[in-house]
């Protein structure tokens, strides 16, 4: 029983010196000397954790204070009843507990610091998206922080605000992360040549993070350590498909030829038109402008009006041959069943193998209102038909926007 609390109080108290990998992680930020600043920096904060780890030990100590359960009633931290005990409960102790306050508020930004440069670095390496690579408008790396306020935020939910119940997911992900670390340093300095001193330090440092790292697991498994470790097993194996998926997205992409102009030809254009009107006309217009075979597309349903041959002829055709200009043909599909879109894809899927070279580009006329409420008056097939040419689609498939804009008035 005494051996188990010892691991217990170890695992807890490890903790205490979490906090100084923001240095590491934020090297680049120091000013040069970088690696001599960073080193000062770090000396500095570890000698400051010793004097205040000690000089709280000691007073407890000579107090008689010993932690109280968080889950129970009455519960106060220790700080709080040292600070008690010493001063009083006066004007000073509001001002130790507002300061201490602040403080952890300070330490909680260096997360919202080094997370979105730690996320930037390994999605370098193509082991997370690209996303977190990206600057906001404020320079920052703004996915970074989105992803770390929701997570955190799940966490304070989850475990109802108890930062007891979160220390074991915190201790095990960050000293797994310092034992890998030295890890590296030992490989690192192996590959320079020499540095016998430097190889011991860190590999005994790699030793002392990895027992802690075992310790911890075993003290506060049924505590919430199960939760990491479940959490980084399914974290490797993302990270790794994830790089996969962007190894995978290089070989298909990748090019080293010029280009082959036998392979430059004019498209097979395809409108959908549902009967003329200015929407149309743009979109023809346009159809006209890249390629000599152009098609109308027009599904006819039962029992709907032929009036759109007679249109084609009167408003396109005529005029077309009148001008000495390419006529598009028109294909009417039947569809006895009301169906619209789904002819249209088939079609569009039937013309791409018609050929093994030249392209299908498909035009998508679609009206643009002035308010979102407007849409629920008018139906959305532009949206799903580009919807499904973007799932069933092929490569030598291109889908092109025709907007027409409604103006105000």
């Amino acid at each position: 029983m005494g051996a188990w609390l010892l691991l217990k109080v170890f695992s807890s108290g490890c903790t205490a010196m979490t906090g100084v990998e923001a240095v590491s992680n934020g090297v680049m930020a120091f000013r040069d000397d970088t690696r001599k600043n960073a080193k000062i920096t770090l000396t500095i904060i570890i000698a400051l954790l010793m004097i205040l780890l000690i000089g709280i030990a000691l007073l407890c100590r000579a107090y008689g204070i010993g932690a109280t359960n968080p889950n129970g009633p009455g519960y106060e931290s220790v700080l709080s009843m040292l600070t008690r005990a010493v001063m009083g409960h006066g004007w000073f102790y509001y001002v130790t507990i507002g300061s201490v306050l602040l403080v952890l508020a300070l330490s909680a930004n260096t997360a919202f610091a080094d997370f979105p440069r730690l996320t930037r670095a390994i999605a370098l390496d193509d082991y997370m998206p690209h996303v977190f690579l990206l600057r906001g408008r404020r320079l920052l790396y703004s996915w970074g922080i989105y992803i770390l306020v929701v997570l955190t935020g799940l966490l304070l939910i989850i475990f109802r605000g108890v930062t007891d119940r979160l220390i074991p997911l915190y201790a095990i992900g960050a000293f797994l992360a310092f034992t890998l670390s030295q890890a590296g340093m030992v490989m690192h300095w192996k590959r320079e040549g020499g540095h016998p001193f430097r190889m011991f330090a860190n590999g005994l440092g790699a030793v002392a993070t990895g027992i802690t790292v075992v310790v911890v697991l075993l003290a506060k498994f049924t505590d919430g350590a199960w939760i990491t470790a479940l959490l980084v097993a399914v974290m490797i194996v993302f990270m790794h498909a994830v790089k996969r998926h962007y190894m995978r997205v290089d070989r298909e992409v990748f090019l080293d030829r010029p280009i082959v102009p036998a392979l430059v030809q004019e498209p097979i254009v395809v409108v959908p038109i549902d009967r003329w009107s200015r929407i149309t006309e743009k979109a023809l217009s346009f159809a006209l402008s890249m390629s000599n075979d152009i098609r109308c597309l027009h599904v006819q349903v039962a029992d709907d009006p032929d009036e759109i041959c007679k249109d084609f002829d009167r408003f396109i055709a005529d005029p077309l041959k009148a001008a000495g200009k390419c006529v598009p043909k028109i294909e009417i599909l039947q569809s006895p069943y009301r169906y619209v879109l789904q002819p249209m894809v088939d079609y569009i899927l039937k013309a791409e193998k018609e050929s093994d070279v030249r392209k299908v580009c498909v035009l998508v006329p679609e009206l643009v209102v002035l308010h979102w409420w407007e849409n629920l008056l008018h139906n959305r097939r532009a949206n799903l038909l580009k919807a499904m040419l973007l799932i069933k689609g092929t490569r030598r498939i291109i889908v092109i926007n025709i907007p027409w804009y409604l103006e105000r008035g």
